[in-house]
Formats: C-alpha cells, structure tokens, sequence
C-alpha cells in the first residue's frame, strides 16, 4: 500500500517503522520542512524517537505529500489540529486516526470531523518508543466500515504488531481519550508519593468512570475490558515513556501545566482533554469525579484538596 503518515511526532515515527516493517511504501508529512529533510537525509527523525530507523520512508512536508495518491492517510497530529487537518485533506482515501483526544472545538469524537470518506480508528497499549524498538504489541482498529477495518488490520498486523478489529468506535475513542486524564491524575499519586495501593485504586475507578461515560453514548461495555480500554490505561499510568503520567507527575511536584509540557517536550493530550471530557460528561449527566477533580488541579486548586474530597465522598457500593 502506499501510505502517507499525516504527522511527524513521536507516534506517526513509529507508526511509520510498523508500516515499513509490513513492505508498505510510506510517506512521512512534517510541519517542519527541516526536520522533513533531515529525515530523508539521515533515516532519522531528528526530534523525536532519534533512534527509529527510518531508512525507506519518504519525508516531505504535509503540502507536498502525495496525499491524494495514497491509499491510505494516517493522522498522527494533535486533537488541536485534528479537524484542520482532516478537512485539507486532497482526495478521498480513508483515514486511520492515532490521534487520542476529543474534537477542542465541539467536544465530539475525532472520527466525526472526518468528511467524504472512510475513516478507522488505532488504540491500544502502543508506546511508540518499545513500537519503534520491535518490542511487541497489540492494537484494536475501529470503524462503521467493517470491511475497511479488516483490509487495515490484513495490511497491518506482523509478528509484533498485533491488530485486532472491534466495531465498536464509539468505545474505541472515548476510551482513548479518557485514560490520558486518568494517567494525569496516576501521575499526581506517583509525585506525592501515595504509593501502589492508590494507585491502583485511582486506575480501577478511572476505568469505571471510562466505562460510565461509554455506557451514556452507547459503547460497547467489553471495549473498556480491552485493548483500548484497560490495556491502554494500564501502560498510559505506569510507563516511564507516558507523558500524561509523567505531566501529573511534576504537575504534582510544584510544576504549572505549562513548565511540565515545556520539559517533557511534547503534547500532552490529557490536559487539551479533561476540560472537553467534564464538559461532555456534564451534558451527558455523567459523574466523573475524578476527572473533575483533575480539571480543579489544573484550575489552581492543590492535590491535598483534591485527595481529601476523592477520599471523602460518601461510601457506596462498587
């Protein structure tokens, strides 16, 4: 196939290292016509993942991509830019969204702001630095297109890349987006230091709260039970590479959300997601407390509070 990467962050590098692995031709599109460059001169991405091979993949800018020619066109940008983008899109092939985030503007599921033409969903447990180092994996693609969710999971799946296909995309991205403000609030327990038991209990009601919001837009209830659900949560709350985890991390240790995306360097989802998710559950008449509480820490409010008030509610049953 001939592919072209929409994206060249951390996750459209390693993205593109699973398509190269699998023979596709495939086309990287940066913003930066310098790193574009020095991609194609070097075989390596010089910002992020420096180490991914990336000998065979064609970089050029996302105006100069032959987007129009390719058979599919994978979006790896940030929910910021993910409606812009989708919209100058040229041609008509189909999409396959990395993007993990909720639509800024509208608060509606990223799929959405896709227009004229098919479009599948990949999440899971995917750090793109192991991806990149041929550590093995496992990811579900979503979509209302049953038969184009399966022509993607033929071209994609490998030896250590395994695709699953679920039709349920309304799950798939919800759950996507939602365990990145879990992974914040998992990050607040690791900086203050609260150890493993709250943390695990934090992960296991972020679920249900994932679970709850999906239950309200009519997502299947096994989807938050797997590949997308709770396995991508459970890597997004413990991996060293997690850059939510880590935000909440030195958000907790004194850092303003700003100076914590200034260190880790890259976007962080989860604080562009928690206000659109409280905004969404809000008008669904969801509760979702811990959410809440993580849009009152980047609200000002301290994590002492925010442990009390979570700790403090009135006891009920699982």
């Amino acid at each position: 196939m001939n592919v072209v990467v929409v994206g060249g962050g951390t996750w459209g590098t390693g993205f593109s290292c699973v398509l190269l692995h699998r023979g596709h031709d495939v086309t990287l599109a940066c913003r930066d016509p310098e790193q574009a460059r020095t991609i194609d001169e070097t075989g390596r991405n010089p910002r992020y993942l420096r180490t991914a091979d990336l000998e065979g993949v064609t970089a050029t800018t996302i105006a100069e991509a032959p987007i129009a020619d390719a058979d599919v066109v994978v979006l790896a940008v940030p929910s910021v830019a993910f409606a812009e983008v989708a919209a100058g899109l040229p041609g008509d092939a189909p999409v396959l969204s990395l993007t993990k985030g909720l639509d800024p503007a509208t608060g509606a599921r990223l799929s959405t702001r896709v227009r004229g033409r098919p479009v599948a969903v990949l999440s899971g447990p995917n750090m793109a630095e192991e991806i990149a180092d041929g550590l093995p994996s496992a990811a579900v693609i979503a979509s209302e297109d049953h038969e184009l969710a399966e022509r993607l999971q033929e071209a994609i799946n490998s030896m250590i890349f395994r695709v699953y296909v679920n039709d349920d995309l309304v799950g798939v991205e919800l759950c996507a987006a939602a365990k990145n403000v879990i992974a914040l609030a998992t990050g607040g327990v690791d900086g203050l230091g609260l150890g493993d038991n709250a943390k695990a209990s934090l992960i296991t009601r972020g679920l249900v709260e994932m679970a709850r919001l999906g239950e309200a837009e009519g997502a299947a209830p096994e989807t938050f039970s797997g590949l997308a659900g709770m396995g991508d949560l459970i890597v997004s709350c413990f991996s060293s590479y997690g850059r939510n985890r880590r935000a909440g991390e030195l958000i907790a240790r004194g850092a303003t959300a700003e100076e914590a995306v200034a260190e880790i360097g890259q976007v962080v989802e989860g604080l562009t997601t928690a206000p659109v998710l409280r905004d969404l559950s809000h008008r669904l008449g969801v509760e979702l407390p811990i959410t809440e509480g993580v849009c009152r820490v980047l609200g000002g409010e301290s994590l002492d509070g925010l442990l009390a008030s979570l700790m403090g509610r009135v006891p009920t049953a699982e």
